[in-house]
């Protein structure tokens, strides 16, 4: 006797599902996860659909629920309808148990904890078999006791199963390995193995594709599929992802959790580049939009192998994705990540400045944090604080070019070109280079030897404020050990 799932394509539109357990932080494997499925439904035309596996009681919570869907809409993974409790529909899993139990493919089982211990123990010290047979599979109900009771299912004990798997080929199962597991416990709750069943196929999800640690349970789950007479789903299991030492990821690697990377500053663009890429390949495509994603991602494209999760690949990607990001993206990404970091909000005058940096900032960062030293000059208020060699260019010499540079400043047009004029100007009649003005005017304006170019700087802080920058740092005082160059 044998089973087989089949890989093979449906004629039925293509709906996937993420099927997150609220028991803690959103882990970055389910977001990849979470990701496949996105990027599989949307590429085939087909429906995502989100469910909350929140069987678990005690240890579900609200806070990780909005946690994980927080963590979706941050990547931008949108599902279709609303998200599902699995909790909520007990009462449909057990009806399901209930009717294999009439159809004779599932039975009750009366076996105390303390008699399946006992067998256990017994085949231990004999060196036999632990899976447990239990003594009623086929039982005549006359015999049953008036005592509580769990419905496990009649797993086929001959034959194989084989789980024809998009990624992982042809896995075989041998059936005398397989248990008759519970499906209804004897307080009338459903285990995870019938729910997700029940689940899937009334939800007409198609293709399930999740981790590979769930290859095994795929060979049992098939089994509620035959006894129900229900088409099996196609079975895509990707590989878990390692850290870079090869082991599974965890936290000895550093960050595990989807709002850790959001409130590290990593835009959700460059995250979804990079997960795709982690463990699924287009040629040697690295860097790609989320529409060539969709048009490109096939479930054969997936590595049976597990992928290593590389901090410095995430941000070269992250910083690619920034290049060619919208100014208004990346200022609304910024504010997220400000209140994922819990850092302060950026006031409306802020925001304009840092809105109108941004196209000549942007190539040079692959965090927002990067990104927001970068354009500190146009955050901060007057009068600005400098940094040790800020400080050190404060003096006559640096005083005797600002002044000469004020009015021309005064007077010019505030325009880029205009102001690298009047810059020229004063470099002409001092017979100096650029360097020598752009020196001090970092200082003034931004309090920093190394910032953006200060001719974009003063557009970016309009005439006002950078004359009123220039001029206190000519009446700041110079450092005790300070040059006066």
């Amino acid at each position: 006797m044998s089973a087989t799932s089949s890989a093979s394509a449906k004629t039925s539109p293509v709906v996937t599902r993420i099927a997150p357990s609220p028991t803690g932080d959103m882990h970055i494997g389910t977001a990849r996860t979470a990701l496949f499925n996105w990027l599989f439904a949307r590429g085939h035309g087909g429906t995502f659909l989100m469910r909350i596996e929140d069987t678990d009681r005690a240890r579900s919570t609200p806070e990780a629920t909005q946690g994980i869907l927080d963590g979706m809409a941050w990547l931008g993974l949108d599902y279709d309808g609303e998200a599902v409790s699995q909790f909520e529909r007990a009462g449909r899993h057990a009806e399901v148990a209930h009717q294999m139990l009439a159809a004779g493919t599932a039975y009750k089982c009366f076996a105390t904890q303390e008699e399946i211990e006992a067998f256990r123990e017994a085949a231990r010290a004999t060196g036999t078999s632990t899976l447990y047979r239990s003594p009623w599979r086929d039982a005549d109900p006359s015999t049953y006791p008036d005592a509580p009771y769990v419905i496990r299912m009649k797993a086929p004990r001959e034959g194989v199963t084989v789980v024809q798997d998009a990624v992982q080929g042809e896995v075989t199962f041998k059936n005398e390995l397989l248990d008759d597991m519970i499906v209804l416990r004897s307080d009338g709750t459903p285990t995870y193995m019938l729910a997700v069943v029940v689940d899937d196929h009334d939800m007409g999800v198609t293709h399930v594709i999740r981790g590979d640690d769930h290859l095994s349970n795929a060979a049992r789950q098939m089994t509620i599929y035959t006894a129900m007479g229900w088409p099996l789903p196609v079975y895509a299991h990707i590989p878990l992802i390692f850290g870079p030492d090869g082991k599974k990821m965890s936290k000895r690697h550093g960050a595990t959790g989807v709002k850790e990377y959001q409130a590290m500053g990593y835009p959700a663009a460059g995250m979804r580049n990079y997960l795709a890429r982690l463990g699924w390949s287009h040629g040697d495509d690295e860097f790609f939009t989320d529409a060539q994603a969709q048009e490109w991602f096939e479930l054969d494209g997936i590595n049976k192998a597990p992928a290593r999760f590389d901090t410095k690949k995430l941000e070269n990607i992250c910083g690619q994705h920034l290049a060619v990001m919208e100014d208004a993206e990346i200022l609304g990404e910024i504010i997220g990540y400000l209140a994922a970091a819990g850092e302060t909000k950026l006031t409306d005058a802020q925001q304009t400045r840092l809105l109108a940096s941004l196209p000549f900032l942007k190539g040079s960062a692959k965090t927002y944090p990067q990104l927001i030293e970068k354009a500190r000059f146009a955050l901060v208020d007057r009068p600005v604080s400098m940094d040790e060699k800020a400080q050190k260019l404060v003096g006559s010499v640096s005083n005797g070019i600002l002044e000469e540079l004020t009015p021309h400043l005064q007077s010019v047009s505030w325009e880029r070109d205009a102001l690298e004029e009047a810059v020229g100007r004063v470099m002409e009649a001092q017979e100096i280079g650029f360097g020598k003005v752009a020196a001090p005017l970092r200082s003034a304006l931004a309090g920093r030897s190394a910032t953006p170019s200060v001719l974009d700087m003063m557009v970016v802080l309009g005439r006002d404020e950078s004359l009123a920058r220039i001029a206190d740092f000519m009446a700041s005082e110079p450092e005790q050990t300070g040059g006066t160059a």
